[in-house]
């Protein structure tokens, strides 16, 4: 069986700790919380916590840097499966162990990422999304897919599986809300596999603030779209973005 850790990376999530996290260690055995330098009552609520690690950024630092900390302890510790979840609500815990095993399919095939989708499958009962996140959500989802031969329908869902021999492949540099689209251009340059799952649609909180600037949503826009651009240069210079494009004949 694999070893697989589960984190959660979070901050100022006094509201939801104590309900989701009993949640995720029904579901799986060992739960690594990082907590990026949280300054409501998060950390005193987490020392309550047992059989939960606690990793604490002192400072905020950013979700794609709490992540990047839970990268790294998994590659580390040498687990085989790192599954990341979100603190605050919106994910079901229960769906751990099929995130996880959706990384070893029956018929063999290696897979390196199973990312959950909630616009995969429509479920009885499913939030309506904020029209501006949905909009920025689909835009940025099929730039990913038109540049990176990828068929997604989902580019920010947090609730993933990855084989963690390949996050050695990521050189996680952004450490804020754009993190992820930093992981999907670095895993299609390494050559990884990466297939959807699907998952409930839920907002609890539909107008949980991005910080600052980035709750307006054309600035959001334009700070995703420019990180894109960035790590699309980074990842692949001198070689082809996609297999796609390789088939049409650039040389490379």
């Amino acid at each position: 069986m694999p070893r697989i850790l589960t984190a959660l990376p979070v901050y100022n999530e006094e509201r939801h700790v104590l309900e989701v996290l009993p949640e995720v260690k029904r579901f799986s055995q060992d739960v690594l919380v990082v907590d990026d330098g949280s300054k409501d009552r998060t950390p005193e609520l987490l020392s309550t916590q047992t059989d939960v690690r606690v990793i604490t950024h002192e400072t905020n630092a950013g979700y794609g840097a709490a992540l990047r900390t839970a990268f790294l302890t998994a590659i580390d510790e040498e687990y085989d499966v790192l599954v990341t979840i979100d603190c605050d609500g919106q994910h079901q815990p229960r769906l751990i162990p099929e995130l996880a095993a959706a990384l070893y399919p029956a018929d063999g095939r290696h897979i390196d990422m199973v990312s959950g989708s909630r616009y995969l499958k429509q479920f009885e009962g499913a939030s309506i999304p904020p029209e501006e996140r949905r909009k920025i959500n689909v835009e940025i989802t099929r730039l990913i897919n038109d540049r990176l031969g990828l068929n997604l329908t989902d580019a920010f869902c947090g609730f993933k599986a990855y084989r963690v021999p390949s996050l050695k492949a990521y050189d996680i540099t952004e450490l804020g809300y754009a993190m992820p689209l930093q992981v999907w251009v670095q895993a299609v340059a390494a050559g990884q596999t990466i297939v959807e799952f699907p998952v409930p649609l839920v907002y609890l909180e539909e107008a949980r603030s991005f910080g600052g600037s980035l709750d307006k949503s054309e600035i959001r826009r334009k700070y995703y779209l420019d990180l894109f651009e960035r790590e699309m240069a980074r990842s692949f210079a001198g070689k082809c973005e996609s297999p796609a494009a390789c088939e049409s004949g650039c040389g490379s």
